[in-house]
């Protein structure tokens, strides 16, 4: 008998392999996917601007990247002893001018190089809900705790995320014409903004992305949507994992287990059987690196990390980007 709704999940004709360079922009379940990708050791970057939830936000980052366009003192403000930027995460504040306008313009040129090498971009929406900073009228991807008054919140069309989508589709196509999307909507529910609220973001963003992938759009490049996917881990999560055991204490995030069963989704349809091996072997040796023995002096043990070792430096003589020291 069968207990739950299996969600079909297409298979990738681009699979990702340690060759590939991965990189993973958006909300907060990037970065638990970011976790596995690093885990068992692939070529992957997780945000390098922090956490990014909206896709109009997203957009602003990776066109500024393209254009390796640098933030200057008037992209950036104090408040609450720190110097902050509305265009990344919090996590990115720093107390000194010059140390953030320097770290800032770092990241920029660092992804710039990184959409430029990339094979595969994992790109995770998490909410249609926005923050407009009423000065300037843009959209932030992070209010940094400035009073509330300073911001209208709205919520952002079907047709807005498509253009933003679009964007980023032509903006790195520009550096990088033969790189890989893959789209998902983070199963992270977000309700805050409210229930039905929530129910409605995610529906914008689920139906701007199917609005991309099923059509062409014309540019100087002649741009097609052939090499992107739909990776439908909110689908999963809402359906097939559809009981409070599969979330955190907080009841709206995924727990290990969810996040653990949704990565076993991806790499089996996204990644390619060859490396499953490898993967298994770099598994193996991670579990060993996590060992907490109760008598770390005896022969057995040290037989143990000599095997473990010897593991390790197979592994980084085959693929020398490996190191198993972080």
């Amino acid at each position: 008998m069968q207990f739950t709704t299996k969600i079909p999940v297409q298979k990738s004709n681009f699979p990702i392999d340690y060759d590939s360079k991965i990189m993973l922009l958006g909300s907060c379940f990037a970065e638990n996917m970011g976790n596995k990708f690093d885990y068992f050791k692939f070529q992957a970057t997780t945000n390098p601007f922090g956490i990014v939830f909206n896709a109009v936000s997203l957009e602003k980052l990776i066109r500024r990247s393209v254009e390796n366009r640098k933030f200057t003192e008037s992209d950036i403000f104090f408040h609450n002893d720190l110097w902050h930027c509305y265009e990344v995460h919090s996590e990115l504040s720093n107390s000194d001018k010059d140390s953030f306008l320097e770290s800032l313009n770092d990241i920029i040129r660092s992804t710039n190089k990184q959409l430029n090498d990339s094979t595969h971009i994992i790109i995770t929406l998490g909410t249609s809900w926005v923050y407009r900073n009423i000065e300037s009228n843009e959209i932030v991807a992070n209010c940094h705790k400035v009073s509330q008054k300073q911001f209208a919140k709205e919520l952002l069309p079907i047709e807005t995320i498509v253009q933003s989508l679009e964007s980023i589709l032509f903006h790195v196509s520009i550096l990088n014409p033969n790189c890989k999307f893959i789209f998902t909507v983070s199963p992270v529910r977000h309700v805050k903004d409210g229930f039905t609220e929530n129910t409605l973001s995610k529906a914008h963003l689920i139906a701007a992305i199917h609005s991309v992938l099923n059509q062409k759009f014309s540019t100087s490049l002649e741009l097609t949507t052939q090499n992107n996917i739909y990776f439908p881990a909110y689908e999963i999560m809402m359906d097939e994992l559809r009981d409070y055991r599969f979330y955190a204490e907080d009841m709206l995030h995924p727990n290990q287990t969810a996040i653990d069963y949704i990565w076993i989704q991806f790499f089996e349809n996204y990644v390619s059987e060859s490396v499953f091996g490898l993967m298994n072997e770099i598994c193996s040796i991670q579990k060993g690196l996590q060992h907490r023995p109760f008598n770390p002096n005896t022969e057995s043990h040290q037989k143990f990390l000599k095997n473990l070792k010897t593991k390790m430096t197979t592994i980084e003589k085959k693929l020398p980007f490996i190191s198993f020291d972080n």
